[in-house]
């Protein structure tokens, strides 16, 4: 028996990879019009996904700004960096004991629960860290003044982080 030529299945690859490119084509476009970062389909047995490079800058909260934009005059002492790394080694600091937001008042528009120069005991509530949905009431743990409060009002907080100064 003779045996044909595999010139058939020659020209359905041939077709299938154009078809392949012409869906890979048009899920480009859709991405564009959608402004979608990623779309994947599958169609008899075919997975195709699409996706774009997005990248995403890291924002530098404004007070970091102003201060790395302003001009240092002759003979004046840089800001912020040294006095940062002081401040966590302060005996009156307050950690933050979790990751989260941190809250100065139970409520939007409520007094804060301390101000600088608030006489504070122990176990008082200074401010609140949000977490998972759960807002973590933090307590004093000496009594004394508030000298400094360390992190804005709704400002994301790191474990360890300082939060206020007590002395």
């Amino acid at each position: 028996m003779a045996r044909q030529p595999d010139n058939a299945s020659a020209k359905s690859k041939n077709e299938s990879k154009s078809d392949d490119s012409a869906l890979i084509r048009e899920l480009a476009l859709l991405l564009d019009e959608t402004n979608l970062t990623e779309i994947e389909i599958e169609r008899a047995g075919l997975r195709v996904r699409v996706a774009r490079n997005i990248s995403i800058a890291a924002s530098v909260p404004a007070t970091m700004q102003v201060a790395a934009s302003a001009p240092i005059a002759a003979g004046a002492a840089p800001l912020a960096a040294p006095a940062a790394a002081d401040v966590s080694k302060h005996p009156g600091a307050v950690p933050s004991p979790m990751v989260g937001t941190a809250y100065w008042a139970s409520e939007p528009g409520a007094k804060p629960f301390i101000e600088v120069g608030s006489k504070v005991s122990v176990g008082q509530t200074l401010l609140i860290i949000e977490a998972m949905k759960t807002m973590n009431q933090i307590p004093s743990p000496r009594a004394g003044t508030v000298t400094q409060i360390l992190v804005e009002d709704g400002q994301p907080v790191e474990f360890g982080e300082p939060l206020v100064i007590i002395e």
